[in-house]
Parts: structure tokens; C-alpha cells; sequence
């Protein structure tokens, strides 16, 4: 049967029934806020995924994501934070819990400097949560480099493309 074979290539639980057997706990860093912990079903936010925290300019999404690596970092987990938009305020985290001594931080150049140290931040293996703040912030290289009024369309993109195809497969062994 083609699910033997497709076990036997790709490797065991490759492909299975929806059923009961199939459901697996799901480890997850709490995010410090109980009602949003439970509105994601499974204590907080998935480990070894993507998050996305979208919302508008000052709507809280920095505070969520200080409060879960306050978390992590309270489990006895490493947290670092990729600060693109260099606005991170120590004091500020410090207040929500953020224990800033032992918080990695990159303030990087460029948006293929951000995603390459947080590529080897996760194949490291020894980081429980990283924080990128913002992906609007990751400007890519060829628009820092060109000249004021320079068309760049779709650089931001492309990059974003392809780091997460990166990410997805390296954050999926993790």
C-alpha cells in the first residue's frame, strides 16, 4: 500500500489517520496572558513554528512577544531578540519580565543579516524562543545599498519567501 512506502521513504509518522492515535501534544512557551493562551488552544504559542503577530502600530504586539520571552526565559529557556527596528527599551522588557542580562540581542544592518543570525540561532539548537521585531523593519540589502528614489519592487518579498521556506525546514528538525 502506498502509505507503507510513503513511511518507508519519508520515515514514520510521514503520513497517518486523523484519528485519536494521531493527536499529539503540541509543546508550547505560554504567552503571559491566560485568556490568549487558551483562545490558541494549547497553552500558548506553538514551539518549533513560524508566529506571526500582525496588528496595527502600538497595538500590544512587541508587549506579547516580550511577555513569552519572559516565559521561556522563566522556564530556565534562552530567548534572543532580533531587533530590526533598534527600539528595543531593556528597561521597558525588564518591567515585563524579561530577564535582560541573559537576552541575546542582534540589532542587524540588514533584513539577509536578521534572518541568516536567526537561521543559525535555531540550527544551534539552544534557543527556545526568537523574537524578530519587525518584519517590516527587514529591509533587504540591494535597497540599503541603492540610491534614494531606486525602484526595489518585491526585494522584502522574495526575501521573506525565502527565509521562511528556510526557516520552516530547519525549525521542523528542531
Amino acid at each position: 500500500m502506498a502509505l507503507g512506502q510513503i513511511e518507508r521513504q519519508f520515515g514514520k509518522g510521514s503520513i497517518m489517520r486523523m484519528g485519536a492515535d494521531a493527536i499529539v501534544k503540541i509543546a508550547s512557551i505560554p504567552t503571559g496572558a491566560l485568556s490568549l493562551d487558551l483562545a490558541l488552544g494549547i497553552g500558548g504559542l506553538p514551539r518549533g513554528r513560524v508566529i506571526e503577530i500582525y496588528g496595527p502600530e502600538s497595538s500590544g504586539k512587541t508587549t506579547v512577544a516580550l511577555h513569552a520571552i519572559a516565559e521561556a526565559q522563566g522556564a530556565g529557556g534562552i530567548a534572543a531578540f532580533i531587533d530590526a527596528e533598534h527600539a528595543l527599551d531593556p528597561g521597558y522588557a525588564q518591567r515585563l519580565g524579561v530577564d535582560v542580562e541573559a537576552l541575546l540581542v542582534s540589532q542587524p544592518d540588514t533584513g539577509e543579516q536578521a534572518l541568516e543570525i536567526t537561521d543559525m540561532l535555531i540550527r544551534s539548537g539552544a534557543i527556545d524562543i526568537v523574537v524578530i521585531d519587525s518584519v517590516a523593519a527587514l529591509t533587504p540589502r540591494a535597497e540599503i545599498e541603492g540610491e534614494m528614489g531606486d525602484t526595489h519592487v518585491g526585494l522584502q518579498a522574495r526575501l521573506m519567501s525565502q527565509a521562511l521556506r528556510k526557516l520552516a525546514g530547519t525549525l521542523s528538525k528542531s
